[in-house]
C-alpha cells in the first residue's frame, strides 16, 4: 500500500470514527480487534493500513490505530480487510435447510445470501406447498411456513452462518393466484397479486424478482410486471429480473426492463448480465449502451453477473414454452405425445431458435448433465448430452426429452454458451455487482448426490484471483466496492456494505496474493482458498481458512419492513 494514499486518508478516517464514543475512550474494550490490515472500506477509495474494532455485533472503530483493549486480536498484517461480500443471486434456499453453514460461499467471504430470482419460498398456498414437496429432489424437508417472511425467520431461528434476504418472486405470486397456466390475471386477481407483493415487502422483502425466460413466468406480460414493480416501489424496493431473452432478443429484453423501471418508478437490475449464443456475443456494446443511456436519463439501472462463460439451468430453457404450460407434469405428458414432441423438435431446429435449443440439437457436447432426481439416472451425472446420445444411439433432442420423462424433472444442466472475452470486460463495468446464481453447499453428505456449477464454490474468489490479481481487468478497491457497498446501496440495506462505525460487523480478511478458486466443471465441488477469516454480525465463522461451525446469520430486511422505527417505507 502506498504511504501517500494511507496518510491522505487518515484525517478522513479519524473524523469518521469520532462519532463513535466507544472508539475514543482509552479504556474501552472490544470483542474483536482486527489489527494492521489493509483496509478497503467498501467505498472504492484507496486502501489504508489500520485497525477495525468490533464490539458485539457492530463495528465501533475504523482507523489508523484503535485505542483500548480487545478480547480477541487478529493480526491482519499483509491481508486485505473488507466488508462481507453480498451474493446478489443465491439459490441457497434449500441448502441452508439441509446445512446451515453455507460452506462453499462462506469460505469465499460471502456474508449475505440474496434469494428470490422469480421463485421465492413464499407466499405459498396449500396447493403450492403440496406440489413443492412432491417436486423435492435430493434435499427433503417439511414446509413449516406460508409467507416469505416466515421462511426467512425459520432460517434465522434454525441457525445459519450467512445473513439471508430475499426478493418476493413474481412467479410465486403469479402461481399463488393463477397456477402455472398461460393465462392473464383478471383485475381482481392482479389486485390480489399486488397485495401479496405489498405484504411481502412489509415482512422485509427487498423487492420483486422475475425470471421471464421460464414458464410460467414467461406468461406474464409487461403491464402485469409493471404493476408488481409499482407496488414494490411504494415500499422503497427494487425490481430485479432474469430478463425475457439473453440471446436473440437480448436488446429488446433490456428495453422491457427499462420500460418497467420507468413506468413503475422502481430501480431495476438485470440478473446475470450476459450474451448467450455465439451469434449474440457481438451485442455486448449495444447492451452496455442500453444500460448507460437509461442511467444517463436518471433511471437506477444496474446489473449483476457470475464470473464464468457457462450458465447452469434446466433443459426447460431449450424447449418451447407452450409445451410447459401448466407445469412440469403437463410438460412431461406432452413429451409422451409423439406429434407434440416432433412439433417441439421442429421449433428447436429453426434458425431463429434460442441458443440453448441450438446447443441441445446441434452442439450437445456443450450441454453438461449435472442434476437428476432418480437414482437410476444419477450415473449420467458429469456426462454431456452428446455422450449419452451416442451411448443410446439417438438424436440429442430425443435423449433430452426421454431424460425429462424418465426423471420427472427439468434435469439440471450446464450450457457452454458465453464468451470469456465478454465476461472479462463485464467484470469492470462500474454498475456491475456479483451473484453466483448457485447454491451454498458443502462437498459432503447430501450435496454429493448431484453435481453443480463451479460458481457455487468459486464465483467470488474467481473475481478476486483471476480477474483482479492475475488479469487486472478491475482494480481491487473497485471490485470490493461492487461486492459490498454497491449492492447494499441498490438493495437499500441499513448499516451493511461498508466498514463504518455503527455498521453490522460483517467483515472479511483475505490474502489478495493467494485467494484462489479450485472448482472446475469436471470437479466443481472444491472449496476456495485464500480467505482466512470471516465475521458475520461480529461472530467469527471462518478462522484460518476453516469454518468454525458458528451460525450467527440473520434475516436482513428491506426498507418496507414494518418493524423499522419509522414503521417502514411502504406508502
Amino acid at each position: 500500500m502506498q504511504k501517500a494514499a494511507a496518510v491522505a486518508l487518515v484525517p478522513f478516517v479519524v473524523a469518521l470514527t469520532s462519532a463513535a464514543p466507544a472508539s475514543r475512550a482509552a479504556g474501552s474494550d472490544y470483542s474483536v480487534l482486527i489489527r494492521g490490515g489493509t483496509i478497503y472500506d467498501g467505498g472504492g477509495q484507496p486502501a489504508f493500513v489500520g485497525d477495525v474494532a468490533v464490539k458485539g455485533d457492530k463495528i465501533v472503530y475504523v482507523g489508523p490505530h484503535a485505542p483500548g483493549r480487545a478480547a480477541h486480536i487478529l493480526n491482519a498484517s499483509g491481508k486485505a480487510v473488507s466488508p462481507g461480500f453480498i451474493n446478489m443471486l443465491s439459490w441457497a434456499n434449500e441448502d441452508l435447510i439441509a446445512d446451515g453453514r453455507g460452506m462453499s460461499e462462506t469460505l469465499q467471504g460471502v456474508t449475505l445470501e440474496v434469494m428470490g430470482e422469480g421463485d421465492s419460498m413464499g407466499p405459498w398456498n396449500p396447493a403450492m406447498k403440496r406440489l413443492a414437496v412432491t417436486r423435492q429432489t435430493d434435499i427433503k424437508y417439511p414446509i413449516r411456513w406460508t409467507t416469505l417472511g416466515q421462511y426467512l425467520e425459520y432460517l434465522e431461528h434454525k441457525g445459519v452462518t450467512p445473513n439471508v434476504a430475499s426478493f418476493v418472486g413474481a412467479t410465486t405470486v403469479r402461481e399463488h393466484e393463477l397456477g402455472e397456466k398461460d393465462v392473464d390475471p383478471t383485475p381482481e386477481q392482479l389486485r390480489r397479486m399486488r397485495a401479496l407483493v405489498r405484504q411481502a415487502m412489509k415482512e422485509g422483502a427487498l423487492g420483486v424478482g422475475s425470471s421471464l425466460i421460464y414458464a410460467p413466468a414467461s406468461f406474464a406480460e409487461t403491464p402485469e410486471l409493471t404493476a408488481l414493480a409499482s407496488e414494490t416501489a411504494k415500499c422503497g424496493g427494487m425490481y430485479i429480473s432474469h430478463i425475457r431473452d439473453e440471446g436473440n432478443k437480448l436488446l429488446e429484453a433490456i428495453d422491457e426492463l427499462v420500460q418497467i423501471s420507468r413506468k413503475s418508478v422502481a430501480p431495476a437490475e438485470i440478473y446475470h448480465f450476459k450474451q448467450a449464443g455465439t451469434k449474440n456475443w457481438g451485442k455486448l456494446d449495444a447492451a452496455i449502451a442500453r444500460v448507460d443511456q437509461a442511467r444517463a436519463a436518471g433511471l437506477r439501472i444496474t446489473a449483476d453477473m457470475y464470473t464464468y462463460p457457462a450458465s447452469a439451468t434446466g433443459l426447460d430453457a431449450a424447449f418451447p414454452l407452450w409445451m410447459q404450460d401448466g407445469g412440469v407434469e403437463a410438460w412431461i405428458k406432452r413429451l409422451k405425445d409423439p406429434a407434440l414432441r416432433q412439433r417441439a423438435f421442429a421449433e428447436m431446429h429453426r434458425p431463429d431458435a434460442d441458443d440453448t435449443a441450438e446447443l441441445v440439437t446441434s452442439d450437445p457436447e456443450k450441454v453438461l448433465l449435472i442434476g437428476f432426481k432418480t437414482d437410476k439416472l444419477k450415473p449420467l451425472t458429469g456426462k454431456t448430452l452428446g455422450e449419452v446420445a451416442r451411448q443410446r444411439g439417438e438424436k440429442p433432442e430425443e435423449v433430452a426429452a426421454d431424460l425429462i420423462v424418465e426423471d420427472g424433472t427439468r434435469i439440471e444442466v450446464v450450457y457452454f454458451e458465453m464468451s470469456e472475452a465478454n465476461v472479462r470486460r463485464e467484470v469492470g463495468l462500474p454498475w456491475m455487482s456479483f451473484g453466483s446464481d448457485g447454491e451454498s453447499r458443502a462437498p459432503e453428505g447430501v450435496f454429493l448426490k448431484s453435481s453443480t456449477h463451479p460458481r457455487s464454490y468459486g464465483n467470488f474468489v474467481r473475481l478476486l484471483g483471476k480477474y483482479v490479481r492475475d488479469e487486472k481487468a478491475v482494480a481491487l478497491p473497485d471490485a470490493i466496492r461492487r461486492l459490498t457497498a454497491l449492492p447494499a446501496t441498490n438493495l437499500a440495506l441499513k448499516q451493511r456494505g461498508w466498514l463504518k462505525p455503527g455498521y453490522h460487523a460483517d467483515v472479511v480478511v483475505f490474502d489478495p496474493a493467494k485467494v484462489q478458486d479450485h472448482a472446475t466443471f469436471v470437479e466443481p465441488q472444491r472449496l476456495a482458498t485464500g480467505v482466512g477469516d470471516v465475521f458475520v454480525n461480529g461472530i467469527q465463522v471462518v478462522k484460518n481458512g476453516k469454518h468454525t461451525g458458528a451460525k450467527p446469520g440473520r434475516f436482513v430486511r428491506g426498507p418496507g419492513w414494518t418493524g423499522w422505527p419509522n414503521g417502514g417505507a411502504c406508502r
